[in-house]
């Protein structure tokens, strides 16, 4: 009998830290790896940040989906049709149902919740 498989794991990335508003005013400024001269030290946290950008972007489109999916809930009175979600998102209807149908599946799953 095969065993039950447990849910994969995430892995937490490195910590996003906001920058000080000053810092952000500076183009040139990037959470300060301008300044690194050690170039093992720049390739270590710039792959950090980049694998945290992902991680960041995977999940904001996880709640995407899960939000496109409670708006076009049919037991919802106010629903709507997948054209509104995505106007609203800025995406094409055809991806707005496929964001939908992820969305349903998060949400039946017990994903992210």
């Amino acid at each position: 009998m095969a065993e039950p498989q447990q849910p994969a794991r995430r892995t937490r990335p490195a910590p996003l830290l906001f920058e000080p508003s000053e810092a952000v005013a500076d183009p040139e400024h990037f959470f300060d790896l301008e300044s690194m001269a050690d170039p093992r030290e720049l390739l270590a946290r710039s792959t950090e940040l980049a694998l945290a950008f992902r991680a960041a972007a995977d999940r904001a489109v996880e709640f995407q989906a899960m939000a496109a999916a409670q708006l076009a809930d049919p037991r919802r009175f106010d629903r709507l049709t997948p054209g509104d979600v995505a106007d609203r998102a800025g995406w094409t209807e055809d991806y707005a149902r496929k964001m939908i149908e992820f969305g349903r599946s998060l949400l039946r799953d017990g994903t992210n919740q």
